[in-house]
């Protein structure tokens, strides 16, 4: 193998193998993408919500970060759960240092899918006045993107001006507004600056969600790392995650985990 895609996840964990790091890698090796990662916080979680966050000491996740990048080529990275502003501040400095040849997705976890905090009030703010600018794309839910821009999401007309917003506004490369919380179809608006995609497929009647945001943004990381376009980066990513929760595991006492080999299931 002559070139080999490699993507870097900055993340939070789940040791239920639904979302965080584990979700990331998952999707990671189901793309053929070389998977890396630096865990920023243990967390104790389940299908059931979170039971407890250990926090990792910023000098290590610098010393991980330093690990990679010394040593691996990374095409692509993503961050999920970044959890207060001393952790945002080192990784920024990497980003900025490889800003110009690596595609960075940002996943703006804020809450768990069950509803718990994974961010601090403060650090919320950092991440949208200093990482926002330096994304290729970020791929907030719609509560996400109230937060983001302050404004309240109710229609699509509403997340169209918002990925506008965040994009023309706040200095995003490109915003991927999903369109989950809302009812019908499930449709995702993609602005990059010049043009606004829609990306929409049927709503899967499920409660096993748990992980999609990591699975979707993690797969549009592994298609950036391929050289895909950013318009065919998300659209092969909406397909896999849709596939990904059609197939979805009714495994915990919660909301069950996304199946991350169903596109491989006939």
């Amino acid at each position: 193998m002559k070139h080999i895609p490699c993507a870097l996840t900055i993340a939070g964990t789940d040791p239920s193998g639904g979302a965080g790091i584990q979700a990331d890698l998952k999707t990671f090796q189901e793309l053929q993408t070389y998977g890396m990662s630096v865990v920023t916080s243990v967390v104790a979680q389940n299908t059931t919500g979170v039971q407890d966050v250990h926090h990792l000491p910023v000098e290590f996740i610098e010393q991980q970060l330093e690990s990679v990048f010394s040593d691996m080529p990374v095409h692509a990275l993503k961050t999920g759960m970044i959890a207060n502003e001393p952790m945002m501040e080192v990784i920024a400095r990497y980003i900025t240092n490889t800003k110009k040849e690596v595609a960075y997705v940002m996943d703006p976890v804020m809450v768990a899918t069950s509803g718990d905090p994974l961010i601090v009030e403060e650090a919320r703010h950092f991440l949208k006045k200093e990482l926002l600018p330096m994304t290729t794309i970020v791929t907030p839910n719609l509560p996400e993107t109230e937060f983001i821009t302050g404004r309240q999401i109710e229609s699509t007309e509403d997340m169209k001006e918002a990925a506008a917003y965040i994009v023309d506004e706040l200095g995003a490369g490109a915003a991927l507004i999903k369109g989950g919380h809302l009812q019908g179809k499930a449709v995702d608006f993609l602005y990059d600056g010049h043009h606004i995609y829609t990306f929409s497929e049927e709503r899967i009647n499920t409660k096993n969600t748990h992980g999609t945001g990591c699975t979707y943004s993690a797969a549009i990381t592994a298609n950036l790392s391929k050289g895909f376009s950013l318009y065919e980066a998300v659209l092969h990513a909406k397909k896999f995650v849709t596939e990904a929760i059609r197939y979805s595991f009714p495994i915990g006492s919660g909301n069950g985990p996304t199946n991350h080999w169903a596109t491989r299931i006939e």
